[in-house]
């Protein structure tokens, strides 16, 4: 077993079962522990949560991490009480089925198991297919459609079952290392910036973000609503440590190598270069990744917001991504929210990262 101490905060946001859309049980974690350092606290129509500090500060500093994560949701059920779906973000269907999962429903959680038909019951040419997402079902033990909709309704949405455990060292698992890592980190960042007895020049707005797996949603109407002069992202990145990883196509990039910092078009150069600095004023190992285009994250919409805004993007190594079972080495996390407290303090008024 590791003895490896996670942070009460992070732990709790693993836990919590916050699907897009669904996202209430991230949410009350993110308020128990970031706004009570908040100068002001708010919350949206999206369902994002934003904590300023120093309000009257100059220049605006927006920290986005979505909390969101990948999800099913109820869509049918038959004659016998089996339960059919859909699923929020990206699943890859060859894991999903032989899964324990979790429904949240009116009335509290219900579990069920994700089948499919059994190996031994396939032709030959059915064995080397991956299943259609209707010839996947869950079932919760019930014997007809009345029990079952006495149970659970539809648009329920139900995540896998996995919780967070920690395999060597500060190397973890968990379900949504993707992005809880993120919330967390922009939540940890402004707690450590309270406390700071450094002068902080910048109003530092951290933003929760909601149903970035769908579509980056929320942190299209943070970014309107910050409207900030710079902003840090912060998501999970490829680990291409592992086999079968092409580093040809995917870049070189490991668990445990510092944080990820992205270099491309959707990327502000100042912002890069400050980041960079951050970190080699506090000896923190970086990695460098290089996008050509608008990243798959929050970025991506942060940056065109309003009249654009000078945008970084910061990774955390991670393997198997999207999967029930995603791996992270928590030293990366720390070293990025140390990374942005120094990146914070470090903004002078007027600072604005124009070129």
């Amino acid at each position: 077993m590791s003895s490896y101490r996670v942070p009460a905060f992070l732990s709790e946001l693993l836990h919590a079962r916050s699907p897009s859309g669904y996202e209430t049980e991230a949410q009350a974690v993110f308020d128990h522990h970031v706004k009570p350092s908040a100068d002001l606290y708010a919350k949206d129509a999206l369902g994002n949560r934003l904590a300023t500090l120093n309000p009257k500060g100059d220049p605006v500093l927006m920290l986005a991490g979505h909390m969101d994560e990948l999800g099913l949701i109820i869509t049918y059920v038959n004659a016998n009480g089996f339960i059919y779906f859909d699923t929020i973000g990206g699943h890859d269907r060859s894991i999903i089925s032989g899964r324990r999962v979790i429904i949240q429903t009116a009335n509290g959680p219900v579990k069920g198991v994700t089948g499919k038909r059994a190996i031994h019951l396939m032709e030959e040419s059915d064995r080397k297919k991956v299943p259609e997402i209707h010839e996947i079902w869950i079932d919760i033990g019930a014997r007809s459609k009345k029990e079952a909709l006495e149970r659970i309704a539809i648009g329920d949405a139900a995540t896998y079952d996995h919780e967070l455990e920690m395999i060597h060292g500060s190397v973890g698992t968990a379900r949504a290392f993707d992005n809880k890592v993120g919330a967390y980190i922009v939540g940890e960042t402004l707690i450590r910036l309270a406390k700071s007895k450094r002068k902080l020049a910048a109003r530092v707005v951290s933003v929760a973000t909601s149903q970035e797996e769908i579509g980056v949603r929320g942190a299209t109407t943070a970014a309107y609503a910050v409207n900030p002069h710079i902003a840090l992202a912060v998501d999970v990145g490829h680990a291409t440590d592992h086999p079968d990883c092409d580093n040809r196509k995917y870049g070189e990039t490991k668990l445990g190598g510092g944080p990820i910092l992205c270099r491309g078009a959707n990327i502000n150069p100042k912002v890069f270069a400050r980041l960079v600095a951050a970190a080699k004023k506090l000896k923190i190992p970086y990695q460098i990744e290089a996008d050509p285009r608008p990243t798959g994250t929050d970025a991506r919409a942060i940056q065109m917001g309003r009249g654009g805004v000078a945008t970084g993007l910061v990774s955390i190594p991670l393997r198997y991504m999207h999967t029930p079972s995603e791996v992270v080495d928590l030293e990366d996390v720390e070293r990025c929210v140390q990374l942005f407290v120094e990146f914070a303090l470090e903004l002078e008024k007027g600072d604005y990262a124009h070129w």
